[in-house]
């Protein structure tokens, strides 16, 4: 395999809601470790990307959960944290929360749903929709 084409399948693509600012700011802050993804790219899911138009197409809904692509997989919600938790470098004090929280499938699995609660009544006070890319695709 090239070095382009390995890059290109390490490359980690975060898709968030660029109207949360907890989404925003969670995306913002995330870091990976070098030698698990080659780059990292966050994409709004309310912006126009190829990915976004691929996640929706199989049925991944954006208002359900933030997404992760990495080597060739979508990973959603409580998975996509879980994923992004065990890819984090071990070393400032943001990354060892974020490990610690979310390092566990059970525990990222037992959160996420709070932390998705949390997301949609934040929406809701700041009179933000929600992102409905299902709903718009078909």
């Amino acid at each position: 395999m090239s070095a382009s084409n390995q890059r290109a399948k390490d490359e980690l693509t975060l898709i968030y809601d660029g109207k949360c600012p907890v989404c925003t700011a969670y995306s913002c802050g995330v870091d990976v470790d070098p030698a698990s993804a080659s780059a990292i790219r966050i994409v709004d899911a309310r912006g126009e990307d190829a990915i976004i138009n691929l996640a929706t197409a199989t049925g991944l809904d954006f208002d359900e959960g933030m997404v992760v692509s990495y080597r060739g997989k979508f990973y959603h919600g409580a998975d996509a944290l879980h994923v992004l938790a065990t890819l984090t470098p071990v070393k400032g004090v943001w990354n060892r929360i974020n490990r610690l929280m979310f390092g566990s499938r059970a525990v990222s699995r037992f959160l996420y749903p709070l932390l998705r609660s949390g997301r949609n009544l934040l929406l809701r006070l700041l009179g933000r929709k929600k992102i409905d890319n299902l709903k718009k695709r078909g």
